[in-house]
């Protein structure tokens, strides 16, 4: 199988992929083309028809696989393929595992290191906070497990919730040991259960999309919720201890202009938004940068707020 992160410009593609998305469109001129999309496990790619009824261009939807025939081509930076034939692949003529992006780490690894933070919490509320989610709710894990990070701006793919919450915590890890001031037991928890949300804001793959709960109320406001709930059951749980982890959840976010409920006011929820941020911005220019063989500038890019370009060899 020819595989979407290998694709180069001017090359010839005829290969089955899973279509993630199509939609009608009309030029300045009034002709009608197809916006696809096309994903297999290395990545995304725009595809277009410009002649979508063309005897060649099979009838298919989102989530079908079909057998491209198109040549690539490279527009405004980033790579496209444009599509001359379609055809719409029968059962077995594919493998699944082939389509769905999957973090490139061992997910069973990432989660039993990520146990280790979890039964190196010392504060009785806190380790019990984290072990109802990460050791006790069979349910939950096998969903973090899956889960990713985004709908496609950073970690969008199979265990990208779980790499992200990873990194997250091992940054934050270090911060407590280079700011002693830090309470590492609240730190840690909430560096783990940030984004817990995120289970029910984006739904699995292949779907990988925006449920009407995520679009409603955003995993910030889930993932306070959830965590409201299991402290309901600990008994005992102090109530300002309980304050401050979903304050640390609702301000991770940092800035109300980027949908955080709260800005930091606790020195650990400052720390966890600066763990994340950086996560996530720099996961999104590793992700952005492996995507192109374009040595030149590579455009504007919305999270950085910058255009942006690989660095030199040196």
């Amino acid at each position: 199988m020819k595989y979407i992160a290998t694709f180069h410009e001017n090359e010839n593609i005829k290969d089955i992929y899973m279509i993630k998305q199509r939609t009608s469109a009309v030029t300045k001129t009034g002709k009608a083309y197809d916006n696809v999309i096309l994903q297999d496990k290395t990545g995304n790619i725009d595809g277009k028809i410009w002649d979508p009824n063309s005897a060649g261009i099979d009838d298919f939807e989102a989530f079908d696989y079909v057998e491209i025939t198109g040549s690539v081509k490279e527009f405004n930076s980033s790579l496209q393929i444009s599509i001359s034939r379609a055809r719409k692949a029968h059962e077995g003529e594919y493998n699944e595992a082939d389509y769905l992006p999957v973090s490139a780490n061992s997910i069973d690894g990432m989660y039993n290191e990520l146990l280790i933070y979890v039964n190196g919490i010392e504060n009785e509320y806190l380790s019990k906070l984290c072990k109802a989610f990460f050791v006790e709710d069979e349910r939950f894990i096998e969903r973090f497990k899956k889960s990713s990070a985004a709908k496609s701006i950073h970690h969008g793919f199979v265990g990208g919730l779980l790499e992200h919450t990873l990194s997250v915590t091992r940054l934050c890890d270090y911060y407590c040991r280079a700011y002693p001031i830090l309470k590492k037991d609240l730190l840690i928890t909430v560096a783990m259960l940030h984004d817990i949300g995120k289970i029910r804001e984006i739904s699995l793959f292949p779907e990988n999309d925006y449920t009407d709960d995520g679009q409603l109320l955003g995993h910030i406001v889930m993932g306070s919720e959830m965590v409201s709930r299991k402290i309901e059951d600990i008994e005992g749980f102090p109530e300002r201890l309980a304050s401050e982890v979903k304050h640390c959840i609702l301000a991770h976010h940092g800035e109300y202009e980027y949908g955080s409920p709260k800005k930091p006011a606790l020195i650990e929820a400052l720390a966890l938004n600066f763990a994340d941020n950086t996560d996530a911005k720099l996961e999104t220019l590793t992700e952005q940068l492996k995507s192109t063989a374009n040595t030149g500038w590579l455009g504007y890019n919305r999270l950085i707020e910058s255009n942006i370009r690989k660095t030199s060899d040196i």
